[in-house]
């Protein structure tokens, strides 16, 4: 009988270690996802030039491209001018919350020489993350994206 005692109790012990066991196991697995998560705050411009090299000699006065519209975009929130003003667009510093996932940057000109150039740049925290370039005459547009999920 105290055999039969015996075999019973270490069954139960054994049983009591490997559910202690997963769980342990359960909650050790849960913290490091957690950890994962921890979004961070940048700082972010939009930046749009137009650079107009034209025929040499210069023409007098000098045809300057212009700028119909820009679109700025962090995660869901969309923000258009129209007409801006001069041949540098900047938004401006800002920051952004990496949990925001992606920025989308997008411009349209008319350019008035066929090596005019559209350039638009997305930085963050002080260097360009993406640029792009656009050459050629006429109404000329450039979009870029970027995502903080890409590594």
């Amino acid at each position: 009988m105290k055999q039969f005692y015996k075999s019973k109790s270490l069954f139960r012990l054994s049983l009591l270690f490997a559910v202690l066991f997963s769980v342990i196991s359960v909650v050790n697995s849960c913290k490091d996802d957690d950890d994962d998560e921890e979004f961070t705050d940048h700082i972010v411009m939009f930046e749009a030039k137009i650079n107009t090299k034209g025929p040499q000699p210069a023409p007098t006065p000098p045809v300057n491209g212009t700028f119909k519209t820009v679109v700025t975009q962090i995660g869901t929130a969309p923000n258009t001018t129209f007409n801006p003003t001069g041949t540098t667009w900047t938004s401006g510093e800002q920051f952004v919350n990496s949990s925001q996932s992606q920025l989308n940057f997008a411009a349209n000109a008319v350019l008035p020489y066929s090596d005019s150039e559209l350039i638009i740049n997305i930085w963050v925290d002080g260097e360009i993350a993406k640029t792009k370039k656009v050459v050629g005459v006429g109404e000329k547009n450039a979009s870029v994206f970027y995502s903080f999920l890409e590594l």
